[in-house]
């Protein structure tokens, strides 16, 4: 090698400490990788850049990926890499980041559960459902596609259950990862304002305002809509006047991003979720849960029997989009015209074909696409019905029992349950601990919007929604916790 260059290294050497060096040997990664990006037009090459500063962050203190997750979630990616792959960016990455860091910090003993915690029902639950997960994927029709599910419930069950049961250790640190994920919600949502006003505010051109950053106009709502009681009960968490108001315009901001998504759902959650509200203050979370399970066995069966459900297909010619009109939107919704809800119905019936044929095993997890397209009815086609965005049946219900059989769907029904029977429990045990219940009644409101958009979309895999599921149910595990050192301090 050149004298002369060994001895400017050596001179760099002297003129800057380690922590310094490898602090400018992960920027000069990321400079590198965005110009080679930029040239070549190709985004993937963004990656170790992105990967190399999440390495650096880690090595500080991994709580800070966390935190930053969150703030860049609303603006996550989808990008293509080679073999006809795709990734979220940056969600993915930071994800396998954080699953790293906190499956090291369990192991290595610098981060303690207590032993409560890992028995807690929610916890064990979850367990069941991966080891299911893991015993399905063996009569899988498509192995490859299943395992890559199972892979990717770590990522989202350790960073966001056990990851949020390791930061947050008082009620006061619940509302911060809300502060980040709200504050870049509503960055987004000025973001799809400002693109959206150039056509008028209509619902014909949203999903194009939401462009790159959302799928579709689904996502976008949901995410504003179960951040709506993290907003409202923060408020009044607060003790500062200036925080507080901060608070109630990122709230105001959140609303108008969402009325102006022209999601039927998501608007609609939110008064359910002030209903929840009301039948767990009169404790009848047991009989509303009761009547939910009834109904639905007399619906099913009634639509089953005597192939009922034909009486409904539907008119090909008259069953379309409105897009250009969101009040005849609604009304074809009614009048089941609406050409996205008849495709729904048009996948309900062939994933129950698909459980009539396997009822134990199902096809196998993340396999319904395309293997839904040989159980399907011709009389409820639609004109949407070729899927080409890969979409699955529109009801995560439905979806568990068509991939993962009877086993599979029992377990996440009994998750939801537990969830919601606790949130009750908790809200009532509380009441002399107000700082516990906001948290509490935070996790629930925002987990019964999440459920009820489940009832229509598949959404626990979507890396800005999937997340604060498991959140929620790690708030609700903490919060025992807290009762129980608490009334142990009292005592």
């Amino acid at each position: 090698m050149n004298p002369s260059v060994i001895h400017l290294w050596h001179r760099l050497r002297h003129s800057f400490d380690s922590a310094q060096l490898l602090f400018m040997g992960f920027v000069g990664v990321l400079v590198a990788g965005g110009a080679a990006a930029a040239l070549a037009k190709q985004p993937a090459l963004l990656l170790p850049g992105l990967l190399a500063v999440g390495l650096l962050v880690a090595v500080v203190e991994w709580r800070w990926l966390y935190y930053l997750l969150f703030f860049l979630l609303p603006f996550t990616e989808e990008i293509g890499l080679f073999g006809g792959l795709s990734m979220d960016v940056p969600s993915e990455p930071l994800m396998l980041a954080l699953t790293a860091c906190v499956g090291g910090a369990l192991l290595l003993g610098t981060g303690r559960l207590p032993r409560r915690e890992w028995l807690h029902p929610l916890v064990v639950v979850l367990g069941l459902m991966l080891l299911w997960t893991a015993v399905d994927a063996t009569f899988s029709v498509d192995l490859l596609k299943s395992v890559k599910y199972l892979l990717a419930k770590f990522w989202y069950i350790t960073p966001f259950l056990l990851g949020t049961l390791l930061i947050v250790r008082r009620p006061e640190h619940a509302w911060r990862f809300a502060a980040l994920y709200a504050a870049g919600a509503c960055l987004s949502v000025f973001y799809v304002a400002v693109r959206h006003a150039t056509k008028g505010f209509s619902f014909e051109h949203i999903n194009w305002a939401l462009h790159p950053f959302f799928r579709n106009h689904v996502i976008y709502a949901t995410m504003l809509a179960l951040l709506i009681p993290f907003g409202w009960l923060a408020a009044q968490a607060t003790q500062k006047a200036g925080v507080r108001l901060a608070w109630r315009v990122g709230l105001a901001i959140l609303l108008f991003g969402l009325l102006t998504s022209y999601t039927r759902a998501s608007i609609l959650s939110l008064p359910l979720a002030g209903l929840f509200y009301v039948v767990m203050r009169l404790r009848l979370t047991r009989v509303v849960l009761l009547a939910t399970a009834a109904s639905t066995i007399y619906t099913v069966s009634y639509f089953a029997s005597n192939d009922n459900f034909m009486e409904y297909a539907p008119n090909y010619e008259r069953t379309v989009f409105n897009g250009q009109n969101f009040e005849k939107h609604l009304e074809a919704t009614y009048k089941l015209q609406d050409v996205s809800g008849m495709e729904r119905v048009y996948r309900w019936i062939a994933a129950a074909r698909m459980i009539a044929e396997k009822p134990l095993v199902g096809s196998g997890p993340a396999t319904f696409y395309p293997e839904y397209k040989r159980y399907t009815l011709k009389s409820f086609r639609t004109y949407v019905s070729d899927n080409p965005e890969k979409s699955t049946t529109h009801n995560y219900f439905l979806l568990q029992l068509a991939e993962q059989g009877i086993p599979g769907f029992l377990l996440f029904v009994i998750l939801i349950t537990t969830a919601l029977l606790q949130s009750e429990r908790l809200y009532h045990r509380s009441r002399r601990y107000p700082e516990v219940r906001r948290v509490v009644l935070a996790a629930a409101l925002s987990l019964v919007i999440i459920v009820f958009h489940l009832t229509l979309n598949e959404l626990v895999e979507v890396d800005k929604i999937g997340p604060v599921f498991f959140v929620c149910l790690a708030l609700l595990v903490r919060a025992k916790t807290w009762l129980v050192e608490a009334e142990q301090q009292a005592a």
